[in-house]
């Protein structure tokens, strides 16, 4: 299965899903001139477990820092930007120029992240052929081809649920080795292809849960 880094270190998905929110805080500290950091003390900022921490930042660490005496900062930041695929531009296109799309397109945080869409895809004749955020929207006829003929391997997916598995069935044929799917859906692909969902309503829905406890018990 592929994944968006092509980093050879060996790292759990869980320890990688940390890595964007130390890089945040290791940034800030560095902009306050702070050089180093024990993992103690990034525990302590960040609210989390010490071990947890220190085995995160020993398997990403390339220097010779020690977890309780400190990491050199700029090293941290430079290799978890590498382990992220950050020093490496991806290209995608998004499907789907919505309100949810728009958004996207709007983000200017994926450049500093490593991808760069490069245009955007829609069944609507009144905003194909406009630009959006200074890309151009496309018709999702020509998706496909296009993705086999600038080699693009990222495709976002932010289309109605009943659209996505033929928005995704594009893509895959189109050459895409990983969806970032915003549609409300399950999406059947081969093994060799990565799916991540951002499902927002199952994210509200534990949301609302924890609420739900929290309220009882007050």
């Amino acid at each position: 299965m592929n994944d968006f880094n092509d980093s050879p270190i060996s790292i759990s998905t869980q320890a990688l899903e940390r890595m964007p929110y130390y890089l945040q805080h290791l940034k800030q500290l560095q902009k306050e001139g702070i050089t180093v950091i024990a993992s103690p003390a990034i525990a302590a900022d960040l609210s989390l477990n010490e071990v947890q921490v220190r085995k995160d930042l020993a398997a990403v660490s390339t220097s010779k820092g020690k977890p309780k005496s400190g990491f050199i900062i700029s090293d941290l930041i430079y290799n978890m930007e590498n382990i992220l695929g950050y020093h490496n531009v991806k290209d995608a296109v998004l499907v789907g120029a919505g309100y949810l799309g728009s958004a996207l397109l709007s983000y200017k945080g994926f450049d500093s992240c490593g991808m760069h869409i490069v245009a955007a895809f829609d069944i609507d004749d009144t905003i194909v052929g406009t630009e959006l955020c200074g890309k151009k929207v496309l018709p999702v006829n020509k998706l496909s081809g296009m993705c086999r003929r600038m080699n693009i391997h990222i495709g976002i997916i932010a289309v109605p649920e009943d659209q996505a598995q033929t928005v995704c069935d594009q893509l895959v044929a189109g050459g895409i080795l990983a969806v970032w799917n915003f549609a409300p859906v399950h999406l059947n692909t081969p093994e060799t292809i990565m799916v991540k969902n951002e499902n927002m309503a199952a994210s509200l829905a534990i949301l609302s849960k924890h609420l739900q406890e929290k309220i009882k018990q007050s």
